[in-house]
């Protein structure tokens, strides 16, 4: 790909992917008057396999989000019930909202347009060929096109085409992927019993997973999911096969209405392991699920992908093109790296011992205080230290056991 001429650029930065990353990462770049290009392989609107929840603290981590939401479904949720092993069943029910359900058809597009409005280009453009030189990033599309840039953010998914083309990473290992088996179907076909409350059962059924039920507006997000790794050595069926029979025993037990529909079923690969060691090589930076930037408890990466995005546009836009990569990393490792690389250690200690779970399960419900800061944490009001801090200061002894049940996450190869 040394067709073109190095010091010809078409944008100063271009942000590969327009998911919650990729579009973040646009408008903050454009916002501070960076020269950004915004590619993607598909049309916008276009619907992405995701449950859709969000944690609404990020209403107060991004301000412009609550305007941009304005016009499209956004459920809020306040009343939670947990399902465990061995029966053990927690419901809350929180003063406020604290969860936000969106569909990612309209949320994606919604995060597009504010990149648009804040003055990035967007163009469609599927990515195949990527190299790097000295001056920046080439990127070959399979029609043939080209583009060249300064810097580029990988924000393209689990998948990502930018870590395979360029040696970073050929694919997560499967013991840090979980594979999502979900449907997301219109009322009309499939709804859940109780609109207002966000169910989620883990072990269901003997399953080593999770699953959940997301109501929206006028659909329901329903799945399942598991490590592929644990797919791989002990299930034999089919994932759709998994996904009705799990639909078929909801409906039966009344948590469900309506059957299962295979034509709204969309299973997906999530990167649970936590985020690589390093997150750049050379002019390029991973951003969102490309990156790994996805809670390993609760598998949620929407608000984590556009904390990524926002501070990997940040360090561009702060440090120029060859040194932004130090910077990003800095960055997200101050914002988010401790709450990451404590969800996979508390993932990986609590989730491999079934009575382990159901012994939180039962006993959250005797520490109203704990609920509290945990929700205080999700609606924005608590940072993640101040929680970590109080934790420890709680439960000193549970935290030093899951420190030394395992070392410290280790990078995706």
């Amino acid at each position: 790909m040394g067709d073109r001429n190095p010091s010809s650029f078409d944008a100063d930065v271009i942000v590969a992917g327009a998911g919650p990353a990729g579009s973040t990462a646009a408008r903050t770049l454009a916002s501070l008057g960076v020269d950004t290009l915004l590619v993607d392989r598909a049309e916008f609107p276009r619907n992405k396999p995701c449950g859709g929840g969000i944690s609404l603290r990020a209403l107060s981590r991004f301000p412009w989000l609550e305007r941009a939401l304005d016009g499209i479904d956004v459920h809020r949720l306040s009343r939670l019930h947990l399902e465990g092993p061995h029966g053990a069943v927690m419901d809350l029910d929180y003063r406020e909202p604290c969860v936000l359900m969106v569909r990612r058809v309209e949320f994606d597009a919604a995060l597009a347009a504010a990149a648009r409005g804040a003055g990035a280009r967007v163009a469609r453009f599927e990515i195949t060929q990527a190299a790097q030189d000295a001056h920046g990033v080439t990127l070959r599309a399979r029609d043939g096109r080209s583009l060249r840039a300064r810097v580029v953010v990988a924000a393209d998914g689990a998948h990502s085409v930018l870590a395979k083309r360029l040696g970073v990473m050929a694919r997560w290992p499967r013991t840090s992927v979980a594979l999502d088996m979900m449907e997301e179907t219109p009322d009309e076909t499939l709804r859940a019993a109780a609109r207002d409350v966000l169910w989620v059962a883990y072990a269901y059924g003997g399953l080593d997973g999770y699953s959940y039920i997301f109501p929206k507006r006028r659909h329901v997000n329903v799945g399942i999911g598991c490590l592929l790794s644990y797919y791989d050595a002990e299930v034999e069926r089919h994932p759709y096969a998994m996904q009705r029979e799990f639909v078929d025993d909801l409906v039966a037990r009344g948590a469900l209405h309506g059957r299962s529909d295979r034509g709204h079923f969309t299973p997906s690969l999530i990167p649970v392991g936590g985020p690589m060691s390093e997150t750049w090589a050379g002019r390029v930076l991973f951003a969102g699920d490309a990156g790994g930037f996805v809670n390993a408890i609760t598998a949620e990466g929407i608000y984590y992908a556009m904390v990524s995005g926002e501070l990997a546009g940040r360090a561009v836009s702060a440090a120029g093109q060859a040194s932004a990569g130090r910077g990003y990393q800095r960055l997200w490792q101050r914002e988010i790296g401790a709450e990451l690389r404590d969800a996979v250690l508390v993932q990986r200690y609590l989730f491999r011992d079934h009575e382990r779970v159901a012994r939180v399960i039962r006993g959250a419900p005797a520490q109203p205080g704990l609920i509290d800061m945990i929700l205080e944490y999700f609606i924005g009001r608590l940072p993640y230290g101040a929680l970590r801090r109080r934790l420890l200061f709680r439960f000193p002894m549970t935290i030093l056991r899951v420190a030394r049940s395992h070392g410290p996450a280790r990078r995706a190869s």
